[in-house]
């Protein structure tokens, strides 16, 4: 039987039901078999894709875990490096300065070397005022009364300061004059003299110095100027002056606040403050010429634009805190040391991690900005 590459139209098997070459299996159902094998293994097929497909998002998955672990693991140890560091500078000094005492004192004995220069106090150019001292009549160290008068004399500059315990009482008689719009006498302050006062100026801004520069209490203040001065006032009083004394400053206050707004560049920042035991917050915003303070119960957006504006014209630097960001400033520039600061601690979280995972672009571009 010649051999066909397409059987003719018509042509039918014989061996359909029975094929030799199937081993007597029927064609049709060989061939249904095949199709159904097929269909079967092309669902196998996306199921092994489905699962590949799963496990690789699965694997992507362990991998950002693990990096994240790693990071984090990384930050906690940095953080607690930094907050529980031994302090190795102290630790070196310390050690240096034994050595050094120890080689010195091997090597030469405590004090200026042999010929050299002594030091002594500065001669005061003048004098005020010069005292006769006559010549004792009995030695002070052996008490001996066996003494000889020697010519001349032996000279002993002493400086010390002289303290004035005592108030000036200044009577001030004022000539008056009637207001016709007031319809009441007027009189006028003097030099130095504080009106409806009965503590002077002076003594009220010692008082203010003392209070807030050398930092003494207000109990502490009155017994100063009780002890000093022989003048009494009770600690309420000293509160009033600087009430008072703040009063009078506010103009200034607030003119450097304008100032403040007007300026070209400010730096801002702001932390932690206690009044009378209660939280504030110390606002600062200024720059080489000016400075302006500011004490607050809150650390909002308000107090910012209160010290600012609203629409900041110049150049704003502050750290990454988001209270400025309702000045609305022309120009940004985040504070290079805390840039710095921040390089260096990511700098350092890198350094800690896996070498899986280690990123040496990141590494050297935070050395960069460190240095």
């Amino acid at each position: 039987m010649p051999r066909y590459p397409y059987p003719p139209r018509d042509f039918q098997c014989l061996y359909e039901h029975n094929c030799p070459y199937l081993k007597g299996l029927s064609t049709t159902w060989v061939w249904g078999e095949y199709e159904r094998a097929d269909s079967r293994y092309q669902e196998h097929l996306r199921i092994v894709d489905a699962y590949d497909e799963a496990l690789e998002k699965s694997r992507k998955r362990i991998l950002f875990l693990e990096k994240e672990y790693a990071e984090t693991k990384a930050k906690l140890q940095a953080l607690h490096q930094k907050q529980f560091k031994a302090n190795r500078k102290k630790d070196e000094q310390k050690k240096k300065r034994t050595s050094d005492n120890i080689d010195s004192s091997r090597k030469k004995k405590r004090g200026a070397p042999a010929g050299h220069p002594g030091w002594f106090r500065d001669k005061p150019k003048d004098v005020d005022q010069t005292v006769h001292v006559a010549a004792p009549d009995s030695c002070p160290h052996c008490q001996s009364e066996k003494l000889t008068p020697i010519q001349g004399f032996k000279e002993h500059i002493q400086e010390d300061i002289v303290l004035t315990p005592r108030t000036v009482v200044t009577s001030y008689l004022h000539e008056q004059a009637y207001c016709a719009n007031c319809s009441r006498p007027v009189i006028k302050a003097a030099d130095n003299e504080l009106l409806n006062a009965h503590i002077g100026p002076v003594a009220r801004s010692t008082a203010i110095y003392l209070r807030y520069r050398m930092g003494l209490p207000y109990r502490k203040v009155q017994e100063l100027f009780k002890d000093l001065f022989n003048l009494e006032f009770v600690p309420a009083s000293a509160l009033g002056f600087d009430r008072k004394a703040a009063l009078k400053g506010e103009a200034i206050y607030e003119d450097l606040r304008e100032k403040i707004r007007a300026s070209s560049v400010v730096h801002a920042d702001e932390t932690f403050w206690r009044n009378d035991g209660i939280g504030h917050y110390v606002w600062y915003a200024g720059n080489a010429e000016l400075a302006f303070f500011h004490i607050d119960r809150h650390r909002s957006s308000e107090v910012a634009t209160s010290i600012l504006g609203a629409n900041f014209g110049g150049v704003l630097v502050t750290d990454r805190y988001a209270a400025y960001n309702s000045t609305n400033p022309a120009e940004r520039q985040t504070c290079l040391a805390h840039i710095i600061r921040r390089a260096k601690d990511i700098a350092k979280e890198l350094s800690l991690l896996n070498n899986n995972y280690r990123d040496v672009k990141a590494e050297s571009f935070c050395a960069r900005i460190a240095k």
